[in-house]
């Protein structure tokens, strides 16, 4: 099992921003230094910070009993890990996951923290064995606005098939299709070595 692949959302966030992401990045390894970036920067000083500020707050108007900061999760079933920043045990006998995203709303939900919360969803349900139909991100940049995503079982499929996708580009050096994003090359971290 020394190449047991397990994939965590910020993959799938890749993967979602153009396929090829993931085949220089995860195959051949070739780092996009995403360490020097102010975005990447300031989110994980939030995610520390609120785990301090907050970490005894129940949010009671969504039906929080009880929470779980900071949870490293892994799941074998689905060949997936990740960090969630707040898993939420509900009045309903339900669970979620809670993200703080440094970001401001634009009146959408991006694909990229829907398919994330599909992941944390999955993670939930595997490691603690209770419904999860929903999720929520904190936007922090838009004022803490709460905002709920609905997770079913479409939802499920889809990020299973990506997942699927995923470790068929890092196991066999699958080459993908890249962006049908023309925009998103012109200042890509591998531009200068991708194939046209």
């Amino acid at each position: 099992m020394d190449n047991y692949v397990s994939i965590t959302p910020s993959e799938v966030i890749e993967y979602l921003y153009c396929p090829r992401f993931i085949y220089f990045m995860s195959y051949l390894k070739i780092s996009q230094y995403e360490k020097n970036r102010f975005k990447v920067m300031m989110g994980r000083e939030i995610h520390k910070r609120k785990a301090i500020i907050n970490k005894n707050y129940l949010r009671k108007r969504i039906g929080v009993k009880e929470k779980l900061l900071e949870q490293k999760l892994y799941s074998r079933r689905y060949r997936i890990h990740g960090i969630i920043d707040e898993v939420l045990f509900l009045d309903d006998g339900t669970a979620a996951s809670l993200d703080y995203k440094f970001a401001q709303y634009k009146d959408r939900l991006f694909l990229t923290h829907k398919y994330q919360a599909v992941m944390y969803s999955m993670l939930i349900e595997d490691n603690y064995n209770i419904h999860v139909n929903k999720a929520y991100v904190v936007y922090v940049r838009s004022k803490n606005l709460l905002k709920e995503i609905t997770i079913d079982k479409k939802d499920y499929n889809i990020v299973e098939n990506m997942i699927e996708d995923i470790i068929n580009i890092i196991e066999k050096g699958y080459f993908p299709q890249k962006t049908k994003y023309k925009s998103r090359c012109t200042d890509c971290t591998y531009r200068n070595i991708c194939i046209k």
